[in-house]
């Protein structure tokens, strides 16, 4: 058994081994950052379509968040060696506080989305784009140097016997070893 086998804490919630807090997170950050990067446009254009794309990234970016969130949050309770890490409530406290800040941001153009903006928005939108490259380091902490999520290497060996000796995880275009050799023919 290896040192990463002992130290791997495989996340509470996955599908097929794959767990699902980390594929849900390019979308809220995708979203809350395409909300900067919209308020911009509207201040430097006076287009109100840049104005109304910033509201609803505001909106889908809360929402996939807050489902990110569902998924982060039983690993946070589940895993305890998690809630020992200071990366963990880095991670988890400032995620928080980006989403609160967003759904401020969100309330001040809720009566008005063509309105913009304004200076407030688009400082809420930098500050979550801020808070966002923080809790996104942190995450990275999370797996890469804590191996918080990351399926061991005894288990990855027991989903391919389950399947038939092909890993579920193989790269597109890998083909399984064949038993018998092929002929040169």
């Amino acid at each position: 058994m290896s040192f990463q086998d002992v130290d791997a804490k495989p996340s509470r919630t996955a599908i097929a081994g794959h767990p699902i807090h980390p594929m849900l997170v390019p979308f809220p950050i995708a979203f809350l950052v395409g909300a900067l990067v919209t308020d911009l446009a509207f201040a430097s254009t006076d287009d109100p379509f840049w104005a109304m794309a910033s509201s609803w990234l505001l909106l889908a970016g809360i929402v996939t968040a807050v489902a990110a969130a569902v998924f982060g949050l039983v690993d946070f309770l589940g895993i305890p060696q998690v809630r020992s890490l200071n990366v963990a409530w880095v991670h988890f406290l400032g995620n928080g506080a980006a989403v609160l800040l967003a759904i401020w941001n969100l309330a001040q153009r809720w009566a008005d989305p063509v309105a913009g903006a304004g200076g407030l928005g688009i400082a809420l939108s930098a500050i979550v784009v801020a808070i966002l490259l923080v809790t996104g380091w942190m995450g990275g902490e999370l797996v890469y140097r804590h191996r918080i999520g990351v399926m061991s290497a005894a288990e990855e060996e027991r989903r391919r016997a389950q399947v038939g000796g092909v890993a579920e995880g193989a790269y597109a275009g890998e083909k399984p070893e064949r038993d018998t050799p092929r002929s040169g023919l």
